[in-house]
């Protein structure tokens, strides 16, 4: 055999090798995601622009084995679109469901829309994001400004919280609404010492479902922070778009997204893709991606799947 005719055959052994590997990692992460749920995905229609819709997602996802979608938009509730999605394409796999986000379009903080989303069988009720005096702050030095704000409506206000220190009465009401409903409460864009303070009412009131909204971004969490949340009995929900290699809004490493499940345990960790914008992974991609990562780190499979898929479920009322 001569030197040239060896390094040929190990030349075609290696890439016999490395195609192998890939296809038992992409086999692997299709395993994974068997069953998974994403608790927090910007498809479309939206004022903002959106690379998938809706029922785009809810196919790719149902091909992909996903049991449940949550749908988020800053400035409606998705209910109708999911209740008429399940309607008329019953043969979906993935169940799409959606939630309200109590920014300024709905009127804030407004229990009566919240008692309708829960009448349609929204799941997660999101306090202020675009519209929360935290986040408001943040967009002065983030160089970031929601699309359409300034381009198709008004731009944001701040949607009040305390008066004088003290939670305002519709936050009251919205809480006591939340407990009767057993929808999930999710912290949005307010800032970390708003959300022990919210959550903490939450509790006492009987609110059983919490999602503390990507501690990594925005709010100004510590770990220390997180954790205090966690302990109220929050899940931590970390999006997959701030971690993943190939996202446009990647400013979070791996090691860092180890430290993030680490301090709260796979067992209080939701992954979402917080993804559907354009120019960017999909959201498909981003768990696909998400999860290369964590089996880079070390994670068990059984550990990853309760981070896509069974915290997630629990969180929206899909596990009793």
């Amino acid at each position: 055999m001569t030197h040239h005719f060896k390094q040929q055959q190990d030349r075609k052994a290696l890439m016999s090798n490395i195609e192998n590997i890939v296809t038992e990692q992409a086999s692997r992460i299709a395993d994974i995601l068997t069953g998974a749920v994403d608790p927090h995905v910007h498809s479309g229609p939206s004022i903002a622009p959106r690379a998938v819709d809706h029922l785009e997602l809810a196919q790719i996802y149902s091909d992909s084995g996903f049991s449940a979608m949550v749908t988020k938009d800053h400035d409606y509730s998705g209910v109708i679109c999911a209740q008429m999605l399940q309607d008329h394409y019953p043969d979906l796999k993935t169940k799409v469901y959606s939630g309200i986000v109590l920014n300024n379009v709905v009127g804030g903080i407004n229990p009566y829309a919240v008692e309708h989303t829960a009448a349609m069988d929204g799941r997660i009720v999101w306090l202020p994001t675009l519209a929360a005096e935290n986040h408001l702050e943040w967009e002065k030095t983030s160089g970031w400004v929601h699309p359409a704000s300034t381009q198709k409506i008004r731009p944001a206000t701040a949607v009040p919280l305390f008066d004088d220190g003290r939670l305002r009465p519709e936050v009251l009401d919205l809480l006591d609404v939340m407990a009767a409903t057993g929808m999930a409460l999710a912290s949005g864009h307010i800032h970390v010492s708003e959300t022990k303070i919210i959550f903490a009412e939450a509790r006492k009131r009987g609110v059983e479902r919490l999602i503390f909204t990507h501690p990594e971004d925005i709010v100004g969490a510590s770990m220390a922070d997180t954790k205090e949340i966690a302990d109220m009995g929050a899940y931590v929900e970390h999006s997959l778009a701030f971690f993943v290699e190939g996202s446009k809004f990647r400013n979070r490493t791996d090691e860092e997204l180890r430290e993030h499940i680490d301090l709260v345990g796979a067992e209080r960790t939701i992954l979402c893709s917080d993804l559907g914008q354009v120019g960017t992974l999909t959201p498909l991609e981003g768990f696909q991606n998400g999860i290369a990562a964590c089996i880079g780190l070390g994670y068990s499979d059984a550990q990853i799947h309760q981070m896509v898929a069974g915290n997630a479920a629990d969180v929206i009322g899909l596990t009793g």
